[in-house]
């Protein structure tokens, strides 16, 4: 008897998270749900340790979004079906993306046909290709929402503007974020997953909930002496800790 098929489910609304475990143990009563969780970073930590065969995210989720969580599952070789209530830009998107996609309210014969979808490529495996995350998500950046070129940094009775292309590393501490430049830093009180929304994401990653490096800036990944994954930067003494959520960012460095 061939082992069950593994999935996760993110999704932050309460009540469209049980629907969608319903709904599926109707269809697809033999799959088996190793995680079914309300944010971003409890997602990447069951897609880590659990390494789910497909993965249901909703795009937007506190903390982390659907497409960071999206390329941990396929760096896994997980697919991964988005669920969203965007209007129909977002679906043609996701239609290039070659990701599948349910839109919420979640209808049972549309699920249906996602279920029969799945099966055909888990029957496939040699078929499975990776979906193209990074221009996916260029395309769901809403109209008119720009990337972040400065950062304003408050220093006693003035502003300080920083350049994008200075920053090195943002880190989170209590109620503010460091922005960490290559001779200098200054503190902001603009929340890390809000700034992670104006970020290239091939410029910059998140690699720890509270840490977003340029990857420019990343000379190597190591294990530390308590088997801890930690960055070491170019030219910098210090060492920046990785989630064991973020580690498949680091595969074939």
């Amino acid at each position: 008897m061939s082992a069950p098929v593994t999935a996760l489910i993110a999704e932050d609304e309460a009540p469209q998270r049980a629907a969608l475990l319903d709904l599926l143990a109707e269809e697809w009563p033999e799959l088996e749900i190793v995680g079914a969780c309300e944010d971003g970073p409890s997602a990447l930590l069951i897609a880590a340790e659990r390494r789910p065969q497909i993965a249901f995210l909703d795009i937007r989720m506190p903390g982390i979004g659907g497409l960071d969580v999206a390329r941990a599952v396929v760096a896994g070789g997980g697919l991964v079906v988005f669920t969203t209530a965007y209007d129909e830009y977002a679906v043609r998107a996701f239609e290039a993306g070659a990701a599948d996609y349910l839109l919420k309210p979640i209808q049972p014969l549309r699920l249906r046909r996602t279920v029969e979808r799945l099966r055909a490529r888990l029957a496939r495996p040699d078929a499975i290709a990776a979906a193209p995350l990074g221009a996916l998500e260029a395309r769901l950046r809403p109209q008119g929402e720009r990337l972040i070129r400065w950062i304003s940094a408050s220093a006693g009775d003035s502003v300080r503007m920083i350049g994008i292309d200075e920053v090195v590393y943002f880190q989170a501490q209590d109620k503010y974020v460091r922005v960490v430049t290559g001779s200098d830093e200054a503190i902001i009180r603009t929340p890390l997953k809000d700034l992670l929304a104006g970020l290239d994401p091939d410029l910059f990653w998140q690699v720890h909930r509270g840490v977003v490096v340029r990857v420019a800036a990343i000379e190597r990944l190591r294990k530390d002496e308590l088997g801890r994954a930690v960055l070491r930067l170019k030219g910098r003494a210090e060492k920046l800790p990785v989630s064991a959520a973020f580690v498949h960012r680091f595969r074939g460095m």
